[in-house]
């Protein structure tokens, strides 16, 4: 493709602002809910945070089929219905009281959540110009990042003066947005010359194994980032800067909007490690501020760092799991890297919540400071080692 393609066509706008009325919601329901099942439906919190594994665990499930699901019934089709059933399940929300139904509800809307954000990004990949991918995927992922600060700050804004179901109501209507801009894209299909294919599952239909390296290491990485994402209220709390917790999100976000057009073109200009190891070594840094945090600049310090690092790991391990796979199969690729980064989600929410049963929150960012610094090293001795046997190769 040409260098002077351009990034920002009218069709990446529309899956732009798509993608973000997705995210909105995601954001907003996380948010929410666990107040909307305490105060309105009188639940424990326990059930309050199985709202989020229920939602998570349909995500894990349904994902590893979707890249093949895509190829069969095709890229339109799949985020047309998914979008218009993500649609209808956050209606329901407004009719849907009774916990157990909510739970079915909340497992129903992980899948249409797990297949839209696959097939979003498996078309983002196909629209951008090949040689500026790490851009263009790195832009793309700026409307995930805009949806963590917009999507809590309405919907925690509007419970103040509205009731639920308004709000529920609202998500609804700013879907509708989303929806109506699917249907102005225009998306290519990849052609199969031995045919197409059937609706059976092999391993190779599961899994794209050239995208398993990366999205293994995005599994650490979204361990490590569900500390921030389940326990920062409750830590903030404890450390008395609860009043400043809603601007950690506004700035880690805009840490990672502010550096994203620097980082793209870093990516496709001097290679992936010039971003991810500094990633590395600024999410560690932050999740051990966030272990320390001894006021509220630090705290808010601690986001910016760790938007900084998850900004440049997280886009960077994405595009090389499409990257390292064959063009045909990005659907399969991207579909690999979500469901190796779910799990860590789900991995991190459990364990780390162990560890604060038993050691308090603090130690929640010191294990996770540890484990992205333990992988940052591996996965920097590793590429070292690679160049190495790289340059013996060339000489002989």
């Amino acid at each position: 493709m040409s260098q002077n393609q351009k990034i920002w066509t009218k069709q990446f706008l529309s899956l732009f602002f798509t993608n973000m009325s997705v995210f909105f919601v995601f954001y907003g329901l996380v948010n929410v809910l666990p107040i909307y099942v305490t105060s309105e439906l009188k639940r424990g919190s326990e059930d309050a945070g199985l709202l989020l594994t229920i939602f998570l665990l349909s995500a894990i499930v349904a994902r590893p089929f979707i890249g093949k699901i895509l190829d069969v019934v095709g890229k339109r089709k799949m985020l047309v219905m998914s979008m218009v059933g993500y649609f209808v399940t956050t209606i329901l929300y407004v009719f849907i009281k009774p916990f157990l139904l909510l739970l079915v509800l909340r497992f129903i809307q992980g899948i249409f959540f797990s297949v839209l954000t696959t097939v979003n990004n498996a078309i983002a990949a196909d629209t951008v110009p090949m040689e500026k991918r790490g851009r263009g995927l790195g832009y793309f992922a700026m409307s995930q990042n805009l949806a963590i600060v917009l999507g809590p700050f309405v919907a925690l804004l509007l419970i103040q003066y509205v009731s639920f179901d308004a709000l529920f109501w609202v998500m609804s209507a700013i879907l509708l947005i989303g929806s109506a801009l699917v249907l102005t894209l225009r998306i290519t299909e990849h052609e199969f010359p031995e045919g197409k294919p059937k609706l059976t599952f092999k391993m190779s239909d599961l899994i794209e194994k050239g995208a398993v390296p990366f999205a293994l290491i995005g599994l650490f990485v979204a361990f490590s980032y569900s500390g921030v994402l389940s326990f920062l209220a409750v830590y903030a709390q404890e450390k008395g800067v609860l009043a400043v917790a809603s601007f950690f999100y506004v700035v880690f976000a805009a840490a990672m909007l502010l550096s994203r057009p620097f980082t793209g073109r870093m990516f496709d200009t001097k290679g992936p490690n010039s971003i991810i190891m500094p990633g590395f070594i600024l999410f560690a840094i932050g999740l051990l501020f966030m272990a320390w945090m001894p006021n509220a600049f630090v705290f808010l310090l601690a986001g910016a760092l760790i938007g900084l690092g998850y900004g440049a790991l997280v886009p960077s391990f994405q595009t090389l799991s499409v990257q390292k796979s064959p063009a045909r199969r990005t659907s399969y690729a991207t579909a690999t890297f979500f469901t190796f980064f779910d799990i860590g989600i789900a991995l991190g929410s459990f364990i780390l919540g162990s560890v604060a049963a038993h050691k308090g929150y603090a130690m929640i960012y010191l294990v996770a400071g540890v484990v992205i610094l333990i992988v940052g090293i591996f996965y920097i001795l590793n590429t070292l080692r690679k160049g190495r046997i790289a340059t013996k190769q060339q000489h002989v």
